[in-house]
């Protein structure tokens, strides 16, 4: 079964001390590409740069930022192939965002014609 992990980093998480950590940080994100269950995955760029869509009376308003002004922000993704829920949630423990205060969300894609 196919599932989304859909990260919500913690603010801090983007504020690492140091470039040496930061370049860490990424590169376990970038391994976990290595697992064979991993089929896609993104990075967003940060909040600032989100534009959030509404309809109201029929007429379509923009507005910068992102739709909610929470603690967590949500990151980026993974969709993985995993046997069980178990499997989809051993990947999870290896996204440092879980590590620093962020969490992650495992959802179940939909099967078949949608």
């Amino acid at each position: 079964m196919q599932y989304a992990l859909l990260i919500h980093n913690a603010p801090a998480e983007s504020e690492r001390p140091n470039d040496e950590e930061r370049q860490a940080i990424s590169r376990e994100y970038y391994a976990l590409r290595d697992d064979p269950r991993v089929v896609d995955g993104a990075a967003l760029q940060p909040p600032q740069a989100a534009t959030t869509v509404r309809v109201q009376e029929g007429q379509t308003v923009l507005t910068d930022g992102p739709f909610a002004n929470t603690k967590e922000v949500f990151g980026g993704w993974y969709v993985v192939d995993a046997a069980d829920l178990d499997d989809a949630v051993e990947i999870v423990t290896r996204i440092p965002a879980v590590r620093f205060g962020g969490a992650v969300e495992v959802r179940p894609l939909m099967e078949g014609p949608h």
